[in-house]
C-alpha cells in the first residue's frame, strides 16, 4: 500500500509540478473500469505472491515466477488475439517443463503455497497484457506516468482494508520503531522510491516492446534472486531442482532468440 501511495505522489509531482509529460484525462467509463481492473489484478498478484513466501522458499517462488511468459502468451492470445510464431510458442515449453521438474523435486514443497504462487504468476501475466492495452491501443492510449497516476490510488484503496485487517496496528508500531531508530524512515522512503521506479520502467518496457517480452526479461531477475536466496537462507536444493531451473532459463534464452528471429522475418 505504501508503494502505491508513493507511486501516486511521485506521478502527481512529475505531471502537475515538473510537467515532464502532459496530463491525460480518463476519456470513458470503459477506460476507467479497465484501469480499476488493472489495479485489482495487481493487488491480487502481490497479495498472492507475498502469501506464498510464507510457505515456499524464495528460490522455488522465483522458479514458479519464471513461467509468467507462458501465462502471458495465453492471455495475450485469448484477450487480444495476438499470435506468436510456432517457434516462440515452442520455446515456452522448456520454461514450463523446468518448473514441473523443479516442483517434483522441491524438498520444501507446500501445495497451498504452490497454488497461490501460481495464482500470483497468472495475475502478473494478466496485468502485463491489460497494461499493454492501456498503453498502446489507439483509442485509449495513456502515457506510462498518467496510467500510474490513476492506477496507484485505486490499488492503494483496494489494499487499505486488507492492510487494516491483516496488519493490525502497523502504523503505530512503525512510528514507535522510528522513534528508537530513525533510519527505518529512510529505509521506507528508499523502498517506496524504488517501487515507483520499478512500476514506471515496467510500464515503459511494456509500451516499447510487448507484455510477453517484459515477462521474459523478468526471468533474468528470477535466476539471480533464486541463487541469492539459496546463498542467504541456505534452503535445501536438489540436483533435480537445479536442473529444472536450468531448463527454464534455457527456455527463456530460446524464447529471446525466437522472438528476435520472428521480428526480423516480419520486418
Amino acid at each position: 500500500m505504501l508503494h502505491m501511495i508513493s507511486c501516486a505522489a511521485y506521478s502527481y509531482v512529475a505531471i502537475h509540478l515538473l510537467e515532464i509529460v502532459p496530463r491525460q484525462h480518463i476519456l470513458s467509463s470503459r477506460q476507467f473500469f479497465k484501469i480499476l481492473a488493472l489495479s485489482a489484478i495487481f493487488c491480487f498478484s502481490v497479495v498472492c505472491g507475498n502469501t506464498s513466501l510464507r510457505y515456499l522458499p524464495v528460490s522455488f517462488n522465483q522458479a514458479i515466477g519464471a513461467t509468467t511468459p507462458f501465462f502471458t502468451a495465453i492471455f495475450a492470445f485469448v484477450i487480444t488475439c495476438k499470435k506468436e510464431s510456432a517457434e516462440v510458442y515452442g520455446a515456452l515449453l522448456p520454461v514450463v517443463l523446468g518448473i514441473v521438474l523443479a516442483s517434483n523435486s522441491e524438498p520444501l514443497f507446500h501445495l497451498f503455497g504452490f497454488l497461490v504462487c501460481v495464482g500470483s504468476t497468472a495475475g502478473r501475466a494478466l496485468k502485463s497484457v491489460v497494461q499493454g492495452i492501456l498503453l498502446t491501443s489507439d483509442s485509449e492510449k495513456l502515457h506510462s506516468m498518467n496510467l500510474l497516476l490513476y492506477m496507484a490510488p485505486m490499488a492503494a484503496c483496494i489494499l487499505l482494508p486488507f492492510t487494516l485487517y491483516i496488519e493490525g496496528n502497523v502504523a503505530a508500531e512503525t512510528v514507535e520503531k522510528a522513534r528508537t531508530d530513525p533510519f527505518i524512515v529512510f529505509l521506507l522512503l528508499g523502498n517506496a522510491t524504488v517501487a515507483y521506479l520499478v512500476n514506471l520502467t515496467n510500464f515503459l518496457v511494456t509500451k516499447h516492446t510487448s507484455a510477453l517480452t517484459l515477462q521474459v526479461l523478468g526471468n533474468a531477475k528470477a535466476a539471480v534472486a533464486a541463487v541469492v536466496s539459496v546463498l542467504i537462507f541456505r534452503n535445501p536444493v536438489t540436483v533435480m531442482g537445479m536442473t529444472g531451473f536450468a531448463v527454464t532459463i534455457m527456455g527463456v534464452v530460446l524464447y529471446s532468440e525466437a522472438k528476435k528471429r520472428s521480428k526480423i522475418t516480419t520486418h
